[in-house]
């Protein structure tokens, strides 16, 4: 019980953090008609939870923390409601080929970098065994 509200707790404190960090980058990026801080949003949490993904496979780290920067600050960082609501937005501000580039953009954007984050946090994982590896010989 005692593990379970610790990651509760870890969650909203991410969460939180997440949520603050999104809301930063869409009041930077104002007065477009295109959802750019979305995009943004979107894909740099992929990035983001795709190379902790990466990193975690070498690296062990308590559940509460991984929880936490998983689902509380990139769960919080990104957003599939703001995704939806942006495409209707688009599509009766602009047209259905914007609509239908602000989807493809932002899925195949979301999908490509957390692929490219996961690369990278399985290179920085392995340097770090490595490294580990190194010093104790």
């Amino acid at each position: 019980m005692k593990s379970y509200l610790i990651n509760c707790l870890a969650v909203g404190i991410g969460g939180a953090l997440g949520t603050l960090f999104r809301y930063l980058i869409n009041i930077s990026i104002l007065g477009s008609p295109f959802p750019l801080a979305t995009v943004i949003e979107n894909i740099v949490g992929s990035f983001v939870l795709g190379g902790l993904t990466g990193w975690l496979v070498f690296k062990k780290i308590k559940e509460w923390l991984k929880t936490g920067l998983g689902v509380g600050l990139c769960g919080g960082f990104t957003t599939m409601s703001t995704l939806a609501a942006d495409t209707v937005m688009v599509y009766q501000n602009m047209d259905m080929g914007w609509a239908f580039f602000y989807i493809t953009l932002s899925l195949f954007g979301g999908i490509i970098f957390a692929g490219l984050g996961y690369l990278l946090g399985v290179k920085l994982g392995e340097q770090t065994a490595q490294r580990k590896a190194g010093e104790q010989t």
